[in-house]
């Protein structure tokens, strides 16, 4: 009984963590734009983004979350085509790794770049909804939904938000398909982990492939996903933005 009801009150306090940091999320998103909100600086000006194929024009894309195949299992707030955007330093930055990986054989293949803030805000309204499981068996199998907020794999505020952060992978040109990294974009778990030895050499090799291009230019890796890097110098630090992914958005401009 005692264990019954320690895990009921922790389930409780994981409730009202996130409850309350899906209102924080909800107010940023509402907030007017240009302003500082609970500390987090929002902006709606993507005179300095630009489209990541006019940048990288060999570069493959298949946005997840403008299609109904990402964890959640619908079309994510804020994405309102099937383009990506980034900071115009990220997008040169990428340029020079699209052209290191070509000459090994590869294409780049992007599955996200810029997140505006909105979608960030679908996540955490999501992960509120405990019951809503479509999609665990293809992206969080190991693991409760109800955990995902408490290890960070949901956040309230994302840095593919501040436009310089991009999730990709390689695709081989002669064998014509996306390269075997071992795990798939957005699986919750250690399998992401880029050096995750549960693996094949061969995925592994691949994985550093990729890492190795991207530190060669500019970028640096995240610890816990293999496929997601930020521009180590991005110009937005401390900037979040809230503009959609359209093509609208960048050639307004």
């Amino acid at each position: 009984m005692k264990k019954l009801l320690a895990g009921l009150l922790a389930l409780c306090l994981c409730w009202m963590c996130v409850s309350a940091l899906g209102e924080e999320a909800a107010k940023a998103e509402d907030a007017p734009q240009n302003e500082q909100e609970d500390g987090v600086k929002l902006s709606d000006d993507a005179s300095d983004f630009v489209l990541l194929t006019d940048a990288v024009p060999d570069a493959i894309l298949e946005i997840r979350y403008y299609s109904t195949y990402n964890f959640v299992g619908d079309r994510i707030d804020g994405y309102e085509q099937p383009v990506a955007l980034l900071t115009r330093e990220a997008a040169e930055a990428l340029k020079a790794v699209s052209d290191d990986v070509i000459a090994q054989g590869y294409r780049l293949k992007i599955f996200d770049a810029y997140r505006p803030q909105k979608a960030v805000s679908h996540f955490m309204r999501w992960a509120l909804d405990f019951e809503d499981v479509r999609m665990k068996p293809y992206f969080y199998p190991e693991l409760e939904k109800d955990v995902l907020f408490p290890l960070g794999y949901i956040a309230e505020h994302s840095g593919h938000s501040r436009g310089s952060t991009v999730d990709l992978t390689l695709f081989d040109m002669t064998a014509e398909k996306e390269v075997d990294m071992g795990g798939t974009f957005d699986y919750f778990g250690e399998l992401s982990h880029p050096d995750y030895q549960g693996i094949t050499e061969e995925q592994y090799r691949n994985r550093m492939i990729l890492r190795e291009a991207m530190i060669r230019h500019g970028f640096k890796p995240l610890a816990e996903e293999w496929w997601h890097f930020t521009l180590e110098n991005e110009p937005y630090a401390d900037t979040y933005f809230t503009f959609p992914v359209s093509v609208d958005s960048v050639k307004a401009n």
